[in-house]
């Protein structure tokens, strides 16, 4: 995968990232909040988190000192 793939890639994971903080918020707003729903949408965040991290530290150079 090239810089530019990498970098779309990231846009459309935090762009979901952000769309699960969205859906999260949501879901315990209502008057009896799904525990299991918000467990996994919560996991999936993480997930997208990590991957993101991931992404970054790939386009990101090391830079010995």
């Amino acid at each position: 995968m090239d810089d530019a793939q990498m970098e779309a890639r990231l846009d459309l994971l935090r762009l979901e990232h952000r769309d699960l903080d969205t859906a999260i918020a949501a879901l315990a707003a209502t008057g009896v909040p799904d525990q299991l729903q918000t467990a996994r949408l919560k996991k999936r965040k993480l997930r997208l988190r990590d991957e993101i991290a991931m992404i970054e530290d790939e386009l990101i150079p090391d830079i010995i000192a």
